[in-house]
């Protein structure tokens, strides 16, 4: 069993931050990659890159905690599988949405967080915590302008990610307690790269896909590799260091983050109601650290 971790709020938000730059990352690579290779190809090389990078830090730096057999390994198989179809509809948004539309949806997430961690996690839900998540579901709200264009069908992939998210985070800060980082980690890529592979089968794609890489695509490459490991890491490690109501709503800070990012690569112009709905999901978080901060002085 390992250690339990002391509570440390700037570890989570220092955390955080790795997850929300590796999370942009992601979106970026999947973009570049998607006219070559199919969403379930990129997944899978997500999966051959973190396997490597775990390889190789149980080689450089071997710990007791970096156990091959997890606890509670039917919640690992639960997690992973759910997480495995939220993140095939999550990448799919990616590439027929814009960016900031995508993580907006996908912010519906922290919500069903709080609800799963409330009623199986024994979590508690205080003022703070509860305005952050109501703060950040108006901006959601503000910036899809439920009725109009943002409600595309295709949203509707997005939605269904963001339940399997909150069924994949909720989970991950239940697996923290017995599991090691590196144990989470290894067991989510050992069993999310034969379902991404088994996917590519079925959608009429072969199963050995390197053959379609090219050394051009290196960046994009190093992107989906390196960080779909690191944003998992960093947000386990979060969740090793807070309450999942706590970490959660930091998140929020991605929709600005990445509305800013698709306006400078790609050109999609942030609208009013994108920027009116970030201000509000920056404040919620806003209100969050403060209190938390308050809290552990």
């Amino acid at each position: 069993m390992t250690p339990k971790p002391q509570r440390s709020f700037i570890l989570v938000v220092f955390w955080m931050a790795g997850t929300l730059l590796s999370f942009s990352a992601i979106a970026l690579s999947i973009r570049a990659l998607h006219g070559t290779l199919t969403l379930f190809e990129i997944l899978a090389l997500r999966n051959i890159g973190g396997l490597i990078i775990l390889a190789g830090l149980m080689a450089v730096a071997p710990d007791p905690g970096q156990r091959i057999r997890p606890t509670s390994p039917a919640v690992h198989v639960m997690r992973n599988t759910v997480h495995f179809g939220g993140q095939a509809l999550w990448a799919y948004g990616l590439t027929v949405l814009p960016l900031a539309t995508v993580f907006a949806i996908e912010f519906t997430t922290p919500t069903w967080v709080a609800i799963f961690a409330v009623l199986f996690l024994g979590e508690r839900m205080t003022a703070a915590r509860a305005a952050a998540l109501v703060f950040g579901f108006l901006g959601v709200l503000v910036i899809l302008r439920p009725g109009f264009d943002s409600f595309r069908p295709e949203a509707l992939a997005v939605a269904a990610a963001a339940i399997c998210f909150g069924v994949q985070q909720t989970t991950t800060k239940f697996l923290t307690a017995t599991n090691s980082t590196w144990t989470i980690m290894l067991w989510m890529n050992v069993i999310q790269l034969p379902l991404n592979l088994a996917a590519n089968v079925v959608v009429g794609e072969p199963a050995f896909f390197l053959g379609k890489l090219a050394l051009a695509q290196w960046l994009p490459l190093l992107g989906i590799g390196v960080c779909g490991f690191t944003a998992h890491y960093c947000l386990t490690n979060a969740f090793r260091h807070g309450d999942a109501i706590v970490v959660t709503p930091i998140d929020f800070l991605r929709v600005p983050l990445i509305g800013l990012i698709g306006w400078l690569v790609y050109g999609e112009q942030p609208e009013a109601a994108v920027l009116l709905g970030a201000a509000i999901v920056v404040a919620g978080v806003l209100i969050n650290i403060y209190a938390e901060s308050r809290t552990r002085t």
